[in-house]
C-alpha cells in the first residue's frame, strides 16, 4: 500500500468520516472546517486516489459518489508498521522504550497496555 502525501490523507480521512457512498460536498465541507481547497484540487485530489486504488468513484447524472476501497484502521495499521520499522528498524523495545522517554501520560500508557493484552 503506497503512502499517501498529506493533501491526499487528508482528503481520504474527510471520506472516511462519512458512511457510503460520499459526495464531493460532504468531503468539501469537513475539509472547509480543516483545511479549505479549491473545488478543482480537491477534483485532482479524488482523482489520484482513485489511481492509486484507495476509492472508487461511480459517476452519475447528478453528482459523482466516491466509495472508500481502504479502511482507515488498515491503513493506519500499515503506516504504523512502516513507521516502527524506518525509525526503530522494527525493534519494538526500542519503540517502546522511546515512547516512555516521551513524556506520555501514565494513563496513555495503561490504556496502550489494555489494548496489548487484548490483541494477545
Amino acid at each position: 500500500m503506497k503512502k499517501l502525501p498529506d493533501s491526499e490523507l487528508m482528503v481520504m480521512q474527510a471520506i472516511w468520516k462519512c458512511d457510503a457512498p460520499v459526495l464531493r460536498v460532504q468531503i468539501d465541507e469537513i475539509l472547509q472546517e480543516i483545511h479549505p481547497i479549491a473545488p478543482t484540487t480537491l477534483l485532482t485530489l479524488l482523482t489520484r486516489l482513485e489511481n492509486k486504488g484507495f476509492i472508487r468513484i461511480e459517476k452519475t447524472d447528478k453528482a459523482a459518489k466516491y466509495y472508500p476501497l481502504i479502511e482507515e484502521e488498515e491503513y493506519l495499521a500499515e503506516e504504523s508498521k512502516n513507521f516502527i520499522q524506518k525509525l526503530f528498524n522494527g525493534n519494538m523495545s526500542v519503540f517502546a522504550n522511546a515512547l516512555c522517554d516521551s513524556g506520555i501520560s501514565k494513563e496513555d500508557l495503561q490504556e496502550l497496555s489494555k489494548l496489548l493484552e487484548r490483541s494477545e
